[in-house]
């Protein structure tokens, strides 16, 4: 079975993995609110900070007046062989050894001034600190602010819950341990420490409580009844502590002799002689540890639990927003051309009906397209008035003998330029809705997400070979209407019957009227036209969405991208990069999860190694 230190230390390295990441608690379930930890609660002026410099055996914590503590303090005791040299570490200065303790005091207080600045706010983010000493046991606490009634100058009025808020947030998780330290020479039924852990363990089972001050209690009177538990019964034993006092203090006792000086205490005192074994500092730090390698004992199964969850769960989430890409040309080359296939996949599924969209293109050529050509105002261009207008100009001074031939091209010319108009409507029509489905394609396309720059790019390559497209499309189309203009379907004339209206007898003495220019023989030039333009209009109405779909859906959907492979084949490696440029804030996601998955891996890999030797 694993050593108590080979426990306690695989639980200080997964917590300081934990801090660097940014996990200290307080977020949800997280791997460092699943470990087991020690946290030390107590009042101010409770004599809080003088357990945990005796339990270290050296002076190290900043002391004055207020609220002293105002970030956690996660203090990771290594026991090293007799003889070598005592030294502390800081997790944000890891290069960097302390053996000078008063230079330790000094860092704690700077790096809470860099977090909470020199006012006396609190923050909730910890400071890590190891110490590697002979004079300890393998132990990590969690030094806590004190717990305050009332808000000192300088502070905001909500001070007094916030620090209980930040207690309570550590305490309430059920794999905390409850160090309550409680002043004996005050009524324990009003200890702030004990109120708490009563509220959040009612049943005192993490619970360990701690009387400090037992010296300087009124004469006569003694903590027997707190100590041997007949006062506040925990399912622990209470421990006895005697700090040293304000004049040791100011006469830099050493700890070890303050240690000592305590042994003696407990040894010759009459009131507490025979728990002397169990009492003093050293007994609640070798007390401690002890309970704390049985916790974590217990609680390995669920920690390795929440671990190979949270590896599923992380596992997951970076296959849903993408792994990590390769750095060499020649992959990210091909990632590119993967994406750019993922986005065509998506585009000719919207033409083909997988998804919608396409059915617009028919929509055009069905319903925009008939009701263009209906609106053509040949009625206007083929009246009598304008036939006769246009016969008239195209005879010149020579009127024409049978039909007026010259006439009748130009009324046909003008009529068929107008389906012009609609020709390149229907072009313009079918290039909107496919640059719309290439937007939706591009939001559609899951793996181009996280390649903002990458989508913006195929976008606009795919706009370009849509202009171009539509430009070819635009001369074809035109082309067919000038093809009708060019040359005249001679057999449908030739099938007319163009015979001359028979003159009525004319009354004696009526004006004569001139027969070749009535208007019935103008309505019948207009309507043999009009005929003819039917017949081209039904024509063009088959074979203009034919060329559109050749010139304009058949390319997009043969070869939208081909000018951007080309150019993408012949780019450096730089700009290659450059082009799977990430959303910085999920370059910032994967780059956290990346992190927090080589923790996770690594815990388990530790716990594996050491759980079960």
């Amino acid at each position: 079975m694993a050593t108590m230190k080979s426990l306690i230390g695989l639980i200080n390295k997964i917590q300081r993995a934990c801090t660097v990441l940014g996990d200290h608690g307080g977020e949800g379930m997280s791997l460092w609110e699943a470990l087991p930890t020690v946290a030390v609660v107590g009042g101010q002026s409770s004599g809080k900070s003088s357990v945990l410099e005796s339990v270290v055996g050296r002076d190290f914590l900043p002391r004055g007046s207020g609220i002293v503590t105002r970030r956690p303090l996660v203090l990771q005791l290594h026991k090293t062989d007799e003889g070598t040299t005592e030294y502390a570490e800081f997790l944000h200065a890891p290069r960097k050894k302390f053996t000078d303790f008063a230079a330790v005091r000094k860092e704690i207080e700077d790096e809470t001034d860099r977090i909470t600045g020199k006012s006396k706010q609190i923050s909730n983010k910890p400071i890590q600190l190891s110490i590697y000493s002979p004079n300890v046991v393998n132990l990590t606490l969690i030094d806590l602010p004190g717990l305050t009634k009332v808000a000192v100058e300088g502070q905001p009025d909500s001070i007094v819950q916030d620090i209980e808020n930040m207690v309570r947030s550590y305490v309430e998780k059920p794999n905390c341990i409850i160090l309550a330290i409680s002043p004996a020479n005050q009524d324990i039924a009003t200890s702030d420490a004990i109120k708490l852990a009563r509220e959040v363990d009612p049943t005192g089972e993490r619970t360990f409580g701690v009387a400090t001050k037992l010296d300087i209690m009124d004469k006569g009177t003694d903590c027997l009844d707190v100590l041997e538990g007949r006062s506040y019964r925990l399912q622990h034993p209470w421990v006895g502590i005697v700090n040293r006092s304000q004049a040791d203090i100011n006469k830099r006792v050493d700890m070890i002799a303050a240690r000592r000086k305590e042994r003696e205490y407990f040894e010759t005192s009459p009131e507490y002689g025979h728990l002397a074994s169990r009492m003093g500092s050293e007994y609640l730090a070798k007390l401690l540890s002890q309970h704390l390698e049985t916790v974590i004992r217990q609680k390995i199964p669920s920690i390795v639990a929440l671990i190979n969850k949270s590896i599923d769960e992380i596992n997951a989430e970076l296959d849903r927003i993408g792994r990590p890409i390769a750095v060499d040309s020649g992959a990210q080359l091909y990632t590119i051309l993967e994406l750019c296939r993922a986005f065509d996949r998506v585009f000719k599924e919207h033409l083909d009906g997988g998804r919608p969209g396409g059915d617009r293109i028919y929509g055009v050529f069905d319903h925009q397209l008939p009701a263009a050509l209906k609106k053509l105002p040949f009625d206007r261009h083929l009246s009598a008035r304008n036939v006769q207008k246009v016969v008239s100009e195209a005879d010149g001074y020579q009127p024409h003998l049978i039909a007026p031939e010259q006439g009748y091209r130009r009324l046909i010319d003008g009529s068929i330029s107008y389906f012009r108009g609609p020709a390149e409507a229907t072009v313009d029509a079918v290039h909107f809705v496919l640059k719309e489905l290439v937007r939706k394609s591009i939001s559609e396309t899951e793996e181009l997400r996280r390649f903002p720059t990458l989508a913006s790019d195929i976008a606009a390559a795919a706009n370009e070979a849509l202009e171009r497209f539509r430009d070819e499309s635009r001369k074809t189309v035109l082309r067919l209407v000038d093809m009708e203009s060019s040359y005249l379907t001679v057999e449908f004339f030739r099938k007319l019957h163009l015979e001359p209206e028979k003159e009525k007898p004319n009354p004696r003495n009526a004006p004569p009227q001139n027969a070749d220019h009535s208007d019935n023989h103008f309505r019948k030039i207009g309507s043999n036209v009009s005929a003819y333009i039917n017949m081209v209009c039904d024509t063009l109405r088959i074979s203009l969405p034919k060329a559109v779909v050749y010139c304009q859906v058949r390319e997009a959907k043969r070869s939208l991208l081909n000018f951007f492979y080309a150019q993408v084949g012949r780019k450096e490696k730089e700009k290659l990069g450059s082009m799977l440029d990430e959303d910085p804030q999920l370059m910032e996601r994967r780059g956290t999860l990346a992190k927090r998955l080589e923790l996770y891996k690594q815990a388990r890999d530790d716990i594996d190694a050491v759980a079960w030797k």
